[in-house]
């Protein structure tokens, strides 16, 4: 796997981790011990699988002295093809090395111009990444969500866990852009939308970043009403503007309002921290990837459903004809094509 997948480093880093979660006072910083856990969990992943691999592997090689007849010849082919998936799967997973690759991540959507067309695809999008997650393993919960006046959402932002969360999903980072007739219109026209995914990593507690609370503008609200998994109505919604930064935070999760505050206050640390090492070595842009206008032009993947159907990533050129089946959450090819490619 060369240095992208370094066996010895991952092992080295399992003891690491393996000597904090022995300190005896560890669990008394809850989140820091889950994020130690999670890590560690997924290092022992990754090393189970490439040894599983490497046995099975060596397994066939030996056999390929023994093959007797054709039946034997066509099993050994089955399992190499079987080998060949694991071994790409593998590969794969070499290339989230990132710094915080193994982190959760909070993943934004935003319609862009349009109305109601444009919120309509922003809660087509959240209906795919949420179908995503359940067919995967991963876990989300709705931090904070805006339904739009008619239909769809004005904003939602998710938190998503699992293995390798921003890995994987800053791979949707960029605009998407939407063609279909419209439900909308009376005269059956195609329209073309558009939508905004935002993804930034969940940075730890402990990190060192200066929050004055002179800097914070604190607002209490109703939550906009129930709007999918693990979403409370509540009168304790909490939005949070740094005011030097003019960076806002939402969360409505909690029926606490002490407990939406401490969230969204983590989110806020996350985006701060994110800006903060933007100034230093433009970090930012490969964490939450370049500002851009959500119009024609600046789009990253193209979902066509009318004259034709076709779902097209413009950076990698991975495409599918299959739209209905992306649309219900089919997009590990692209997110492993992204990564491939970068």
């Amino acid at each position: 796997m060369g240095g992208l997948f370094d066996l010895d480093a991952k092992k080295e880093r399992i003891k690491e981790l393996k000597s904090e979660l022995e300190v005896e006072d560890i669990w008394q910083d809850i989140e820091r011990a889950n994020n130690i856990n999670r890590e560690l969990s997924n290092l022992e992943k990754s090393i189970e699988e490439y040894e599983i691999l490497k046995k099975e592997t060596a397994d066939n090689i030996e056999l390929l002295d023994i093959l007797d007849s054709e039946e034997d010849k066509n099993n050994l082919e089955n399992e190499l093809k079987k080998l060949e998936e694991k071994y790409d799967n593998l590969k794969v997973k070499s290339l989230l090395s990132g710094k915080y690759d193994s982190s959760n991540c909070y993943l934004e959507i935003h319609p862009g111009a349009g109305g109601t067309e444009a919120c309509d695809w922003a809660s087509m999008l959240y209906r795919m990444y949420s179908m995503f997650c359940e067919k995967n393993g991963y876990e989300y919960k709705i931090i904070e969500e805006q339904k739009g006046e008619e239909a769809g959402l004005k904003s939602i932002t998710l938190l998503i866990s699992g293995e390798y969360p921003y890995g994987y999903f800053k791979s949707e980072i960029g605009v998407h852009r939407l063609v279909r007739i419209s439900p909308f219109d009376s005269n059956a026209r195609r329209h073309t939308s558009f939508a905004s995914v935002s993804v930034i990593p969940e940075i730890s507690t402990d990190i060192d970043i200066d929050i004055k609370e002179s800097d914070l503008k604190i607002d209490v609200y109703h939550s906009s009403g129930a709007g999918g998994q693990s979403v409370n109505t509540s009168n304790s919604a909490i939005r949070i503007t740094h005011l030097p930064t003019k960076t806002v935070v939402t969360c409505q999760i909690e029926r606490s309002q002490q407990r939406n505050k401490e969230i969204a206050m983590q989110m806020l640390k996350s985006k701060l921290y994110a800006q903060e090492k933007a100034k230093k070595d433009k970090e930012l842009s490969t964490l939450k990837g370049e500002i851009v206008d959500i119009n024609f032009g600046s789009q990253i993947r193209n979902y066509v459903l009318e004259p034709y159907k076709l779902v097209k990533d413009l950076r990698t050129g991975y495409e599918t004809s299959n739209a209905e089946k992306v649309l219900d959450g089919d997009i590990l090819g692209f997110m492993e094509s992204y990564l491939k490619n970068k």
